[in-house]
């Protein structure tokens, strides 16, 4: 995957400098939170040179924009503002769903308290917009609308993901609609805005848009076996997060409408309390197995490259030059294969 390492590096490159003059823009203490939040220095705020995140989204706009023959440059806005929302997210999923660590370090919430990180992570989200409007593109109004209707979308998944929570009847069909907005209309528009402000017509716009989408569902099919069968080091959080937090994720959703004698003993278990408020390690692994061998874990994973199939498909109808192409498709496989 040297390309994709390459790619995401000259990603970094570019992103960093407007990201850093977008969070600027911040309140003294906002400024520090997000800065610590984006892996840029410690709580105190001494610097850091951390790894701060593969920047995949903005990748993917980068890219984008010269496969439709535009430079990297001219997308950077939206590059900027899709790393800003997502960000934006990222905090607030942390809080909804308790998560104290995020890339081995306590998370926003968890150091200053659910307030600050609700606050901070609105404050990214107006940057993003922000960001957008004032792009000099021809196609600005175009791009800011198409982020507005991606954020609108992914709140709306995010809104589904907590209802799930106190439902005992979650559907495969209606977790995979959750999961094309929690995850998948993000990097839908991370796509879309390199092809619009790269110049591209609506045509090729909308093939990249779908492009994104299935590879936003592969994404999440990848985190969601990573909640459980993950390697804390390197995921960021601990072993069984996602069955610890009890969440009705795709390959746990798959495994309850399995029909087998598995799916009724670990639909009773989700049914149940944990004991003092949390499950022992050995009931948890007894769970993950409950869903392995229901078939959760082998359905999740050619679910995703399913989805990665599709995704190519869409991006053979985007009509991108044989070297753009082949970084989109290592792109795509990097998102799939990362982990499994």
């Amino acid at each position: 995957m040297t390309v994709t390492v390459e790619v995401l590096h000259r990603t970094r490159e570019l992103l960093l400098p407007a990201l850093r003059r977008a969070v600027d823009r911040l309140d003294a203490h906002s400024r520090l939170v997000a800065s610590y939040h984006l892996g840029w220095c410690d709580p105190d705020g001494r610097p850091l040179t951390a790894d701060s995140g593969k920047a995949l989204r903005p990748g993917l706009t980068l890219l984008v924009a010269e496969a439709v023959g535009a430079a990297a440059e001219d997308a950077v806005c939206g590059a900027v503002a899709v790393e800003l929302v997502h960000n934006f997210s990222l905090i607030h999923d942390d809080l909804m769903d308790r998560d104290r660590e995020r890339r081995h370090r306590p998370t926003v919430w968890a150091l200053w308290g659910e307030p600050t990180a609700i606050l901070v992570g609105d404050a990214l989200l107006c940057l993003a917009h922000e960001v957008m409007e004032e792009s000099e593109s021809p196609s600005a109004r175009e791009a800011s609308a198409a982020l507005s209707a991606a954020t609108r979308e992914l709140i709306r998944g995010q809104v589904l993901d907590v209802a799930f929570e106190t439902r005992s009847d979650v559907r495969l069909a209606e977790c995979l609609d959750m999961a094309a907005g929690k995850t998948g209309a993000l990097l839908a528009v991370s796509a879309e805005l390199g092809a619009v402000l790269g110049g591209a017509p609506a045509t090729v716009a909308a093939a990249y848009r779908a492009f994104g989408a299935e590879l936003g569902l592969a994404f999440q099919l990848v985190d969601d076996l990573l909640g459980i069968w993950g390697h804390p080091e390197r995921t960021g959080k601990p072993v069984f997060s996602d069955l610890r937090a009890r969440k009705k994720t795709l390959p746990i959703t798959w495994a309850l409408e399995s029909g087998t004698a598995e799916a009724a003993e670990l639909g009773a278990w989700l049914a149940t309390e944990p004991p003092s408020g949390s499950d022992p390690d050995d009931r948890l692994r007894w769970a993950a197995g409950l869903v392995e061998r229901a078939g959760g874990r082998d359905w999740a994973t050619a679910e995703a490259r399913e989805r990665v199939r599709r995704a190519l498909l869409a991006l053979d109808a985007a009509g991108a030059d044989p070297l753009r192409h082949a970084r989109l498709v290592e792109l795509a496989d990097f998102v799939v294969e990362r982990d499994l």
